[in-house]
């Protein structure tokens, strides 16, 4: 199965998963970027669902990269990305994000 790719965006129309991939250096930058474009094509490789339809994929390299998202049909809606040393913080903002695109979907926005 194939997939839309959509960044969840706020009332400001900033996205957190990009103010997130900027801080970033390049080679990091560019796994996490590579990883969201193989979600396209179906493979969203090591992944698992963490509660109240919110996903994290898990990257095995740096501080344990996360990327957070909701699936919303054929789409994935890219919510945030961090690391393992803010999970739990994070997974809860996710959730967050997601009952908000969820009630207003004009906050997911196309790649």
């Amino acid at each position: 199965m194939s997939w839309i790719i959509r960044e969840y965006t706020d009332e400001r129309g900033r996205s957190p998963f990009r103010r997130w991939l900027a801080t970033l250096d390049t080679a990091p930058r560019a796994r996490v970027q590579a990883r969201i474009l193989r979600f396209e094509t179906g493979n969203l490789g090591d992944h698992k669902e963490v509660g109240h339809g919110i996903w994290e994929a898990r990257l095995a390299f740096g501080a344990g990269y996360r990327v957070y998202f909701g699936k919303d049909g054929c789409e994935i809606v890219v919510l945030l990305g961090g690391d393992k040393s803010r999970q739990r913080k994070e997974i809860a903002r996710a959730k967050v994000q997601w009952r908000r695109y969820l009630k207003e979907p004009e906050y997911g926005k196309a790649k």
